[in-house]
């Protein structure tokens, strides 16, 4: 019989909040090209606000100062590469400016917002990403051709498993006794597959891009095997410039369609169901915005629109309004799993 003092002991440490029990560092890895970088200027977010699509989540991106808020319990750190091709690393607590510059933001921000909310509990996000990088050369997976890994594919792995040397670098409140979980990774990446002719020659044609859905499965595979995750959860962004395909002129509309298709297909294959997950991020496009900055003479109200503009088309138009819901949806599909 358990003495009555023990015993109290024992119940008093039940009825603690979840929170107190201790439980492995959340980590999550962000992975693509120049979208997963990130290229909506800060000052694109106000304009969210007016939208009463994107207000709601606006209100959870700023503090009551208007700032852009800076996460609690959420901590970044981001590897990208200079015009040199250095290496180039930022961290810290998670906040906006954590984009392909200073003065912008990815998809990391708000990812970071919603997965605080959803899991109430400290996170460490791990995001590489580089511009104008393809799946099938740059993030090559290793086991998709006997030529190995491409150089960014080697690069992330690498990076990812440095900072998880010692979490407690970034993460102050990290305790090694409870470790990490790898508890999911977002892709977001393929402009640089979507416009090469030359290694999908028959990307007009259905199954053009089948060699991209071969390298995105090998992929999925690898980095599962590299991270020592088997069962990680994985979700696909899955390149939506430029809205719905049936919305384009004809000459685009079989290409994008083709392509996203082939993003979007690892997920339906049966080793993968229900751990991997595309988001159609074309769900996000502001067809407004796209015809407001290709206009010359804007009214005042077109003029004040614009300001949620800062980059081109297959940027998103630098436009939180479109990075925001996009890098929410990937945290709600990881939420998911």
């Amino acid at each position: 019989m358990i003495p009555r003092p023990l015993r109290s002991l024992i119940v008093a440490a039940a009825m603690l909040p979840a929170s107190l029990h201790a439980a492995p560092l959340k980590v999550f890895v962000l992975a693509g090209q120049s979208n997963m970088q990130g290229h909506a200027n800060i000052s694109t977010i106000d304009p969210m606000a007016k939208d009463p699509k994107t207000a709601p989540l606006h209100k959870e991106m700023v503090d009551k100062d208007g700032k852009p808020v800076v996460c609690d319990k959420v901590w970044i750190n981001y590897l990208s590469e200079g015009r040199s091709q250095e290496p180039v690393i930022r961290e810290g607590k998670l906040t906006a400016g954590f984009g392909a510059r200073p003065e912008a933001i990815g998809p990391e921000f708000t990812f970071g917002i919603t997965m605080e909310k959803q899991l109430r509990e400290p996170i460490l996000i791990i995001k590489t990403a580089w511009g104008g990088k393809s799946l099938h050369t740059d993030f090559r997976p290793p086991s998709a051709s006997s030529e190995g890994a491409g150089r960014y594919y080697k690069l992330m792995i690498e990076h990812v498993k440095k900072v998880l040397e010692d979490p407690k670098e970034i993460v102050p409140s990290y305790n090694k006794s409870d470790g990490y979980e790898i508890a999911g990774f977002v892709w977001f990446q393929g402009w640089n597959d979507l416009v090469d002719q030359k290694t999908y020659p028959k990307r007009g044609e259905r199954g053009g891009y089948d060699a991209y859905t071969e390298n995105m499965a090998h992929f999925i595979r690898d980095v599962r095997k590299d991270l020592n995750a088997p069962k990680m959860p994985f979700v696909i962004g899955v390149l939506g410039v430029g809205g719905p395909a049936d919305t384009m002129a004809p000459r685009y509309k079989s290409v994008y369609e083709n392509f996203r298709a082939a993003q979007a297909a690892p997920a339906s294959m049966s080793e993968f169901k229900g751990n991997v997950h595309a988001v159609l991020t074309e769900k996000f496009w502001d067809a407004e915005l796209a015809a407001i900055r290709n206009k010359k003479d804007r009214t005042a109200e077109e003029q004040e629109i614009a300001k949620g503009i800062s980059n081109q088309e297959f940027h998103y138009l630098g436009a939180a309004k479109i990075l925001g819901p996009i890098g929410q949806a990937f945290a709600e599909a990881l939420a998911k799993r």
